[in-house]
């Protein structure tokens, strides 16, 4: 297929790219220049966001365009009414957080989803990722495929989550983990994500689909255990009571990244995605995800790249020093508890 990948050069855009082009597609990148575009592409140039920015893209046609915006809606609208009577399909990235909240565990995409408009600048994330479904489907219709991904993990992550646990599991010693380990985690690895999207896409399917994995597809456990293995630091992991951890303020999600507790993992971790597993996805061991990211990231010297709109992740040392501390005491009473 000729694939037309708006952006391509970080996360999620960059594993598009890859496994197009190991797939023995033709592929096209257009996006500011900031970054480099990978080798074996054709190169276009624009910025969505500024008046005339599409000039580029006035021209050509395209079997599949991959769309993986999370600004302003507008700028999804504008690009595919330009590209619809020259692409055959148009694949946007959205989220599940275009469900309208809450959003209770089980739910598929039938949820509500929250109020939005096509024609929205920016605002609150629902409502970009809800506004720009709607304006790839104003201009491509059915053959507008809607990926609304969870959690998503793998090599070149400029989020943060994963590779802070590398990170500070690398570091070794005693490691804050909350209780239970057997929490299921629900995620998908960016390069599945694409590999399904672009197979999806050659197959005409359209509209919306939960691309994730199944609830407890792994469990916190097994994730930071791989942690452990692939970095082959001293690291402890250190199960901690969740209450506890709670209660000393940390927050899940930001300190602890990929944690969640209460309605929150439901949403998170919960969702039904029987849909888009008889629709063919298929997704690679975690251990397999971890070890490819901690190989990544040591191959750019250690310190991941960070989207420049997403907030820093990750606990504060002494924060987590004193968990450790109170955590030491309590098995030291344990130990000596004679009632």
């Amino acid at each position: 297929m000729k694939v037309l990948v708006l952006g391509g050069t970080e996360f999620v855009g960059r594993a598009f790219v890859e496994e197009a082009l190991a797939g023995g597609h033709d592929v096209t990148v257009f996006n500011r220049g900031t970054h480099q575009p990978p080798a074996g592409v054709t190169g276009l140039r624009g910025d969505r966001s500024a008046a005339g920015g599409l000039v580029a893209l006035e021209r050509g046609e395209w079997d599949v365009v991959i769309d993986t915006w999370s600004w302003a809606p507008s700028a999804v609208r504008d690009a595919a009414s330009l590209l619809a009577g020259r692409a055959g399909h148009y694949v946007y990235v959205s989220s599940r957080s275009v469900y309208a909240q809450p959003v209770s565990y089980g739910a598929d995409e039938s949820a509500p989803v929250v109020a939005a408009s096509a024609d929205d600048g920016e605002g609150g994330y629902a409502e970009m990722k809800a506004g720009a479904e709607l304006a790839a489907t104003a201009a491509f219709g059915d053959r507008a495929l809607l990926a609304r991904a969870g959690l998503i993990l793998g090599p070149y992550e400029n989020i943060g989550r994963l590779p802070w646990w590398l990170s500070r599991i690398a570091r070794g010693g005693p490691v804050l983990a909350p209780e239970p380990a057997e929490l299921g985690l629900q995620y998908v690895d960016a390069r599945d994500l694409a590999l399904w999207c672009l197979d999806a896409a050659g197959r005409g399917l359209g509209g919306a689909y939960d691309v994730v994995s199944p609830p407890g597809f792994t469990t916190m456990g097994r994730l930071l255990e791989a942690c452990v293995k692939v970095t082959g630091s001293d690291a402890e992991l250190r199960w901690t009571d969740f209450e506890a951890i709670l209660a000393a303020g940390v927050r899940p999600w930001t300190d602890l990244p990929i944690w969640l507790v209460g309605e929150d993992h439901g949403f998170m971790h919960g969702g039904d995605t029987s849909k888009v597993v008889a629709a063919g996805l298929r997704c690679r061991p975690v251990e397999e995800t971890v070890a490819d990211t901690w190989e990544w990231l040591r191959g750019i010297g250690g310190q991941a790249p960070m989207r420049a709109d997403r907030p820093a992740v990750g606990l504060d040392p002494a924060v987590e020093a004193e968990l450790l501390g109170m955590d030491r005491i309590h098995r030291r009473e344990t130990l000596f508890d004679t009632d």
